[in-house]
């Protein structure tokens, strides 16, 4: 690989180094294919653009994801994605029929509720009572 060569060329180098070890048939073969593999995602590309057209076209609502250019790759869950109307939790999140019962008119508690051992307000006869002791 000389420095003077661009660097498409250089790919194309390695690629007919690679193929060159293989015989003629394997050569058009997988030509062929590698062809019909750019082929097909130009199809598929034009069959879902006009599909979004005709979505806008005829005032269907088009989901954000599947707006043209989305709706592929590692982030789009397609079918897998969760749904929005959950019928049952499950995981850690929903114990079911372990969850804590909900007890009606919880009296509260903890360190700042002493209960029975709060101290009671006595009522005096008077300012003087206090003053007294």
């Amino acid at each position: 690989m000389s420095a003077g060569l661009s660097q498409a060329s250089v790919k194309s180098q390695i690629f007919e180094s690679l193929l060159g070890f293989l015989p003629d048939w394997v050569q058009i073969t997988v030509l062929a294919l590698i062809v019909l593999a750019v082929v097909a995602s130009w199809v598929v590309k034009i069959k879902r653009k006009i599909a979004h057209r005709r979505a806008v076209r005829t005032g269907q609502p088009v989901h954000a994801a599947a707006r043209y250019g989305q709706g592929r790759g590692a982030d789009y869950l397609g079918e897998y994605a969760p749904q929005q109307t959950q019928q049952q939790g499950s995981g850690a999140d929903h114990p079911g029929t372990y969850a804590p019962q909900a007890r009606p008119a919880q009296q509260p508690s903890g360190a700042d509720f002493l209960g029975a051992y709060a101290p009671q307000q006595r009522q005096a006869d008077g300012p003087s009572a206090n003053a007294s002791a």
